[in-house]
C-alpha cells in the first residue's frame, strides 16, 4: 500500500511563500498516481486545491490558486511538492497530499484513494 507523510508546513505572513512536501513510499512507483493536495480551512469543507494526473500531461488548479501555486513531483525521489506563493489568510488550514489510483485530474472524492495525515499552515500578520 502506499503511504504519503507531509512536511513544510508552518507559520507564514500574508504574501510570503511556502513549499510543501510530501514523501511517498509503497504502492507502485509514484509515477502511476495521480496526485493532489487538498486543503481544509477551519470549519470547511476539504477543498481539492490542485492535481496533476498520471504521467504528469495535465495540471488542474482551483481558481483561488492559479498563478499562486505549483503541484510538482520528482518521480525518481519519491516526492511530491506544493509551492504556495503571495500566500492569503484564507489559505489557512491543513494540506492533505493526497494520490489516486484513477489517474485523471480533477479527481472525485471518492477517488482519492491514500491520503497523508495533513500538514498545517498559518499564514497571519
Amino acid at each position: 500500500q502506499l503511504q504519503l507523510v507531509e512536511s513544510g508546513g508552518g507559520l507564514v505572513q500574508p504574501g510570503g511563500s511556502l513549499r510543501l512536501s510530501c514523501a511517498a513510499s509503497g504502492g507502485f512507483t509514484l509515477d502511476y498516481y495521480a496526485i493532489l493536495w487538498v486543503h481544509q480551512a477551519p470549519g470547511k469543507e476539504r477543498e481539492q486545491v490542485s492535481c496533476e494526473s498520471r504521467g504528469a500531461g495535465m495540471t488542474w488548479y482551483v481558481d483561488s490558486a492559479k498563478g499562486r501555486f505549483t503541484i510538482s513531483r520528482d518521480n525518481a525521489k519519491n516526492m511530491i511538492f506544493l509551492h504556495m506563493n503571495s500566500l492569503k489568510s484564507d489559505d489557512t488550514g491543513v494540506y492533505y497530499c493526497v494520490a489516486s489510483n484513477r489517474g485523471s485530474c480533477p479527481a472525485d472524492y471518492e477517488d482519492m484513494d491514500y491520503w497523508g495525515q495533513g500538514t498545517q499552515v498559518t499564514v497571519s500578520s
